[in-house]
């Protein structure tokens, strides 16, 4: 996670963003604390990223990376006023023990449009992610890419239209169908069978930018609509006020990079049997 120092609505690269609402910067900290607090009742463990000042956006710290197995992917923004994200993420992690950093040479903004699901990569496409990047994800990771299409601009990212809920042998999921083309709908009906379909009130609410450990279901306390069915699936659903937040576009998920898997140990120095 990013602290939101310097976060603003300086300018507008989604239909959320509008320059003439200002950002309340303490309650915008505070709301992101409650969240950063919230992780850490249930157990989790919260590493920290330094904002930076001409980086307004960095408190979305999802985009700038994708972990999995303790190799970090990294992003590659389509907006020149993101841009200084991702090299800031990549000294992060090498500062932190991560070695295998790939260096993407097509667009993708990270979590924000890939997503794990079991043996799958959800990879989202239509107003940020390129569709080349897919295949430079699925060649890193080893994982098979499914391509989605997003068609409405205000879900512009997969991870504003879809969270995946557990993403074990036989992945969860919940989504907003008119988020995705016909073909992608259809994609999404046969992989995932029995997912969550959410309203329109629940995503507009920005209900799908969610992170759940399987468990626990961390969301927008607006996105009312959505606490009940996910009780009748056995999730514990939590709700967070991060309106200041989706001023810029973001809420849970959008805060919220998730390191899956460590970086590897260093190796041991000649002559210690330890």
């Amino acid at each position: 996670m990013c602290p939101p120092a310097h976060f603003s609505i300086s300018y507008s690269i989604n239909p959320w963003m509008d320059p003439a609402k200002p950002v309340d910067p303490q309650l915008a900290h505070a709301q992101w604390d409650d969240l950063r607090r919230t992780y850490l009742s249930l157990g989790h463990e919260v590493e920290l990223l330094d904002p930076e000042p001409d980086l307004p956006d960095m408190v979305f710290a999802a985009n700038g990376a994708t972990v999995i197995d303790g190799r970090v992917f990294s992003a590659r923004f389509a907006y020149p006023q993101r841009a200084g994200e991702a090299p800031a993420q990549r000294r992060w992690f090498r500062a932190h023990g991560y070695t295998d950093i790939g260096l993407p040479q097509h667009v993708n903004e990270g979590e924000g449009d890939f997503t794990v699901a079991g043996p799958y990569l959800l990879a989202g496409r239509g107003f940020r992610s390129s569709p080349d990047s897919h295949a430079e994800a699925q060649e890193f990771f080893g994982r098979p890419a499914i391509g989605l299409d997003l068609i409405d601009p205000r879900y512009y990212h997969l991870d504003t239209a879809l969270c995946v809920l557990d993403d074990g042998p036989s992945p969860d999921v919940m989504y907003y169908p008119d988020a995705f083309s016909p073909g992608s709908r259809s994609v999404l009906a046969a992989l995932f069978p029995d997912a969550l379909i959410a309203s329109r009130e629940d995503a507009e609410a920005f209900g799908l930018n969610a992170v759940s450990d399987g468990k626990h279901v961390l969301l927008p306390q607006a996105a009312v609509g959505l606490f009940t069915p996910l009780r009748a699936r056995g999730y514990e659903p939590i709700a967070l006020d991060l309106t200041e937040l989706l001023k810029g576009g973001g809420s849970v998920k959008c805060c919220t990079q998730e390191l899956r898997g460590r970086p590897p140990e260093p190796p041991a120095p000649p002559g210690d049997s330890s």
